[in-house]
């Protein structure tokens, strides 16, 4: 899964974001889940990646709640 900048995620519905959203956060669950049980990571910055756009997509979505009210 490619990680999006906010540009992209700011032309996404609110329907796409919740879906990233489960799917990046399902996807930072198997990351830790591989560092947890002592494997290496194929790509050892992906959790953080992972968790920066997590992070994006969470402060995009309250910048647009709070601009509706």
């Amino acid at each position: 899964m490619a990680i999006l900048r906010a540009k992209d995620i700011r032309g996404m519905s609110d329907k796409d974001l919740d879906k990233q959203l489960k799917d990046l956060r399902n996807d930072l669950l198997k990351q830790h889940a591989i560092s947890a049980t002592g494997g290496a990571p194929e790509n050892p910055g992906r959790i953080r990646e992972l968790r920066r756009t997590i992070a994006r997509i969470l402060t995009i979505r309250k910048e647009k709640k709070e601009e509706k009210q």
